[in-house]
């Protein structure tokens, strides 16, 4: 079983940066791979980025590469989502999810998620 609670959201202006954190708990957090997902109101559930369970590999959604920038700390069982050069298109509230490699994770189906943390980006 893998608990994961998000934090780190907030409102910033455009252009602006807000790091995001997702910890997690229980014993298999550093065999699992991480992501994120974001949805904006009215709209999907759509994949922003995964890091398998080393740290040594990354994917993320064209709409953020170059932007943003998923890290983890397995030893704090925590994962960072450095957003930077933000845009008020990047609103939405932001959901950590673990599953067993990235390809599960960009499928959307994992067995585990947050509860979401809310990002607003202001013009």
């Amino acid at each position: 079983q893998v608990q994961l609670v998000e934090s780190g959201g907030g409102l910033a202006q455009a252009g602006g940066s807000l790091r995001l954190s997702c910890a997690a708990s229980g014993r298999t957090f550093g065999r699992n791979a991480m992501g994120w997902f974001r949805q904006a109101p009215g709209k999907e559930r759509e994949f922003v980025a995964a890091i398998n369970w080393s740290g040594g590999s990354t994917d993320y959604a064209d709409s953020v590469k170059g932007r943003f920038t998923l890290s983890r700390d397995n030893a704090k069982n925590t994962v960072y989502l450095q957003t930077n050069s933000l845009k008020p298109e990047d609103t939405a509230v932001y959901f950590c999810a673990a599953a067993t490699t990235i390809a599960v994770i960009r499928t959307g189906t994992s067995g585990y998620w947050g509860q979401g943390t809310q990002v607003t980006v202001s013009s």
